[in-house]
């Protein structure tokens, strides 16, 4: 690359259609690689600069090697491209890398004085007067801001309201199945015994609860799941998560080894066209190659703003769901009303000795199944409730007399099975095993907890009763 070769701005990249240019940008987006429909690889890229930081340009990138394609170090790093022609598609103006002219350049986006790229293509020439045009964009990079659209006037709404408008909505005001964009801090990233990726994310929100579709009866046999992941966690990383606001498991529908690095742990990200999904009652995203993921610096005002909500719910001890502030269903009582509100991940983490906490939870599922066995002569009695909140779910046990109390001594067996369906979200009037539509929405109720020396499992129901008849 010469000396007199300038580098364009990008928002003069119009006047130049179908030439060869050169642009020196920060990356805003980075897709994930695909192959094409021949035999290359390619991905796409936004970029800004000075010139154009509210739009930026795409940049759609072609190599015959998927290795050859950028592998960006981290969002916001600095992009050279040298010979790439200028397109319009659908009415927008973007550039496209050919992999027989075109070459590129990655330098790290921090303000520093290291100027050597961390990776070139194999055509690319440097020049000394590069790093004055790195130097630039990484001093203006540092005070940038990049405005997800209207921000001031969805501040308002919120405020207002109690809702956010913007295009990247809250874990809290999620609905249904469908593509979205959201903004999250990265609380792990985790590789299965499988080899499968999953990335642990959180807003500091609550996802709404799903109605459960699973069957009763099928609860012995394949009970609904605890936790997406095939195995649980370990407890001391469990530990480090938040107790309040909902963590939503993402995981990949292709091999995200060249990428999975973007995710920074403890960091926030904003994830574009992630499709949200259901499964066993559990919020899920999954990435495809038709998601992106967005650089997003430290102080973006919707991360301030969602940092701010739950330092809110923190000094407020706002421990309950947010779907059902400010009281659960009235349909059970506890012997416990001095003691303060937790949330199951709070529960599931606790590890200073035995220790009792009431929780407002769901009853998703329950074994033994039908009220009659609750009733059969026994020596001891056992039952286990699969409960959920916004944090997490478990399993908790009733024993002997805890059993009992729950259910208000010894009801007939009418009066149990309506306590029983009641507590499960079994519609009035209809027996378990004569419902077509399996779907339950259960009651968000008050149970008080008991967890063992260290945390150890089971975990039983206690000082708890259902008082509706």
């Amino acid at each position: 690359m010469g000396a007199n070769v300038r580098f364009l701005a990008l928002e003069d990249a119009s006047a130049f259609l179908e030439k060869k240019v050169n642009f020196i940008a920060i990356v805003l987006d980075c897709g994930f690689s695909k192959p094409t429909k021949g035999t290359d690889y390619c991905c796409s890229l936004r970029i800004i600069d000075e010139t154009r930081h509210q739009t930026g340009m795409t940049v759609n990138i072609f190599t015959k090697r998927e290795e050859n394609l950028p592998i960006l170090a981290s969002l916001g790093d600095v992009i050279q491209l040298c010979r790439v022609q200028v397109k319009v598609h659908d009415g927008d103006v973007n550039a496209v890398f050919n992999k027989k002219f075109s070459s590129f350049a990655l330098y790290e986006g921090k303000d520093c004085d290291d100027f050597h790229p961390y990776q070139v293509s194999s055509l690319f020439r440097p020049n000394d007067d590069d790093k004055v045009f790195v130097d630039r964009l990484r001093k203006w990079r540092v005070n940038f801001k990049f405005h997800e659209g209207l921000v001031l006037f969805a501040t308002l709404v919120w405020m207002t309201f109690g809702r956010n408008s913007n295009n990247f909505p809250m874990l809290r005001e999620i609905k249904g199945e469908y593509p979205i964009d959201l903004v999250c801090k990265i609380l792990h990233i985790h590789r299965t015994t499988q080899g499968d990726w999953i990335a642990f994310a959180w807003d500091g929100t609550d996802t709404p609860p799903n109605v459960i579709h699973a069957k009763l009866e099928d609860e012995l046999n394949s009970p609904l799941r605890l936790q997406q992941e095939p195995e649980p966690l370990a407890e001391d990383l469990l530990c480090t998560f938040p107790k309040i606001g909902s963590i939503i498991r993402l995981n990949f529908d292709f091999n995200p080894d060249m990428h999975i690095h973007l995710l920074k742990v403890n960091k926030w990200i904003k994830f574009i066209n992630l499709l949200l999904y259901e499964y066993d009652g559990l919020w899920n995203g999954s990435f495809s190659t038709h998601s992106k993921l967005r650089y997003t610096s430290e102080d973006d005002y919707l991360i301030i703003e969602r940092q701010r909500l739950f330092d809110a719910r923190l000094s407020l001890f706002l421990r309950m769901p947010s779907r059902i502030f400010p009281k659960p269903s009235p349909i059970t009582v506890v012997d416990q009303d001095h003691t303060t509100l937790a949330t199951l991940m709070t529960v599931l983490t606790h590890r200073e000795g035995t220790a009792r906490f009431k929780c407002i939870v769901r009853v998703v599922a329950a074994m033994p199944l039908e009220a009659v066995n609750l009733r059969t002569p026994a020596v001891s009695y056992k039952m286990r409730l699969t409960l959920e909140d916004s944090t997490a779910r478990i399993h908790a046990f009733l024993v002997n007399e805890q059993m009992e109390t729950f259910f208000g001594g010894n009801p007939s067996i009418d009066n149990l099975t309506r306590k029983f369906n009641r507590l499960l979200g079994v519609g009035e009037g209809s027996a378990r095993n004569e419902i077509d539509e399996p779907s339950r929405n259960p009651p968000w109720v008050c149970v008080c907890i008991e967890t063992n020396v260290y945390g150890s499992r089971p975990f039983k129901i206690y000082n708890s009763s259902i008082v509706f008849a």
